[in-house]
Formats: C-alpha cells, sequence, structure tokens
C-alpha cells in the first residue's frame, strides 16, 4: 500500500526540531569560535557548517544549492569560511558540536538503548534517500557514518532534511518561483511575518520587486497577501515537496517511522524547553504546513 506523501511531512515536524537545535546551541557557537569564526551573529558557521559538506565551494555553488539566499549574502562568507578553516576541521568540529550540545541537555538519553535504536531507523531511512539531483543531501550522503548512536542520529536526520529541502527546491523551480519570489510568497500565506526573512539577505526593494512580479502573476494583492491563485500555488508546492520526500518513510515503514517518532519525542521536548528556538522561523513550522529553505 502507497503512503499518504503527508506522512512526510509529519515525520519532517517531528524531527527537525531535534536537529535544528544544532543553529542555537552555544555549544555549537563555542566550537565555531575554537576554529576562528566570528560568532556575535549565526552566519558565518551557518554557512561553514551547512556547505562544508560540498568541500571548499565558491559562492555560486553555495547560493544555488541553499536557494532561498541572497547571492550577494552568500559571497560575504563563501568561501571565506575556507580561509577560517578548511571543511575537513569544519566536518570534525561539527561533530564535536552535535555531541556536546546533545550532552549538554538535561538527564542521559544519549547513552540509553533508545538511543541506539533511534539511530538504526533514522539511518535506515536516510540510507534509503535517493540523493540523485539533490546536491546538498548527496554531499552529507558522501560522509563517513559517525560511530556513537547520537551523532548517527543527528546525521540521519540532516541528511533527510537535506534530501527534503533539495527536493523542495525543485517544487519550487517546478512552478516557477525564484529564490525571493519563494520566500515572499511564503510570507504571502503567513507561514512567518515578514521581517523574519530579513535573515536571507535580500534588500527591500528586492522585496518588492520580487512582490511585483508576483503580483503581475495574479498571485498576491496589492498588500502583499496571497490570493487565492497563490495559495493554490503555494499547496502545490508543499505536496510537490512531500511526494518527493515520501520515499525513505515508505522504504522505512510507517510502525517504523511512528517508532522512530516515539523515541525522539523526549530529545524533541528537551530541545524546544532550552527556549533556544525561535518561535516564528523561516521553515514555517507551528504555523502551516510547509518549509521555505
Amino acid at each position: 500500500m502507497t503512503m499518504d506523501p503527508g506522512f512526510a511531512r509529519h515525520m519532517w515536524h517531528q524531527l527537525e526540531p531535534v536537529h535544528a537545535l544544532f543553529w542555537y546551541a552555544p555549544e555549537v557557537f563555542a566550537e565555531a569560535e575554537a576554529l576562528g569564526f566570528e560568532t556575535k551573529v549565526r552566519w558565518p558557521s551557518y554557512f561553514a557548517w551547512r556547505s562544508a559538506p560540498f568541500g571548499a565551494a565558491g559562492p555560486e555553488q553555495v547560493a544555488a544549492a541553499f536557494y532561498s539566499f541572497s547571492p550577494r549574502m552568500v559571497a560575504e562568507h563563501v568561501p571565506a569560511a575556507w580561509s577560517v578553516a578548511a571543511p575537513d576541521r569544519i566536518l570534525a568540529a561539527r561533530l564535536r558540536a552535535v555531541d556536546r550540545m546533545y550532552r549538554a541537555l538535561p538527564g542521559d538519553r544519549f547513552d540509553g538503548p533508545e538511543i541506539a535504536e533511534a539511530a538504526e531507523l533514522a539511518r535506515a531511512a536516510a540510507e534509503a534517500a535517493n540523493t540523485a539531483g539533490r546536491p546538498i543531501a548527496a554531499a552529507n550522503a558522501d560522509l563517513p557514518w559517525p560511530d556513537e548512536p547520537h551523532l548517527v542520529l543527528w546525521h540521519a536526520i540532516n541528511l533527510l532534511r537535506e534530501h527534503r529541502g533539495d527536493g523542495h527546491v525543485a517544487a519550487l523551480l517546478t512552478e516557477g518561483l525564484d529564490p525571493a519570489e519563494a520566500l515572499v510568497s511564503f510570507a504571502a500565506i503567513g507561514a512567518a511575518p515578514v521581517e523574519t526573512f530579513a535573515s536571507r539577505g535580500w534588500t527591500d526593494e528586492e522585496w518588492q520587486a520580487a512582490q511585483d512580479r508576483l503580483a503581475s502573476r495574479g498571485l498576491i494583492d496589492a498588500a502583499g497577501q496571497a490570493t487565492a491563485k497563490g495559495r493554490e500555488l503555494r499547496d502545490s508546492v508543499e505536496r510537490r515537496t512531500d511526494d518527493l520526500a515520501i520515499a525513505p518513510w515508505e522504504a522505512l515503514g510507517k510502525d517504523k517511522a511512528d517508532r522512530l517518532a516515539e523515541l525522539t519525542l523526549p530529545i524533541l521536548i528537551a530541545n524546544l524547553e532550552t527556549g533556544l528556538l525561535p518561535a516564528s522561523n523561516t521553515l514555517g513550522i507551528g504555523k502551516v504546513q510547509g518549509p521555505a529553505r
């Protein structure tokens, strides 16, 4: 029996907060600072952590893969990141950061059989993810698997979320939404306040130009809100994203996927209880169903 593609979105909502603490945890910033990165803001290390699997990539490759970031913003951090630390050093520090981040959470949940079981299930799903045409997922899939279960778990979830994100970019391209338009159209359906998307580096003029292009297609109104046609287009993007993300979960099976969600729920709760994850985010989690990478 074919699995409902919406289950892929459900699993993404379950697992993304388990992974996403990485982008905000002080232990991660400490590792970045030890490498030599500026840590007053998160972007110098963000681009280093996330693009290091490519090797010493250039700004065009990173901007193309990350999609929703202004190429100008990407160029501020890449290739400058590789003069601070080589990609292999960054990747080694990334695993140390994950280890420190998880071990800083209260309790000893990362040493028991439950975490080993969760890691095994997440790895099985990740290894079933076809990376053809998915550059970020493929780059992460090329990395060696860590040894410790909690690091395997994070690596697997990271691969799965990049697999979904790469598919999301394909869906945006299919619907004719360029990087700025992808964000403007997502803001237009109330995913997050417009101010939240300023983190992607687009100027007010570029944002307005994207609004004008979408308005000319009848996708948003004069107030910047999505029209019925615009909401229909965004729904199509999210459905296609789910369609492209369902294969790993079909391979794992619903019972095992549900078990993975059950096993990782305590980590999700602990991550939320840190207060480090922002209530408003560019992924739209907690507001509407669907990511904007």
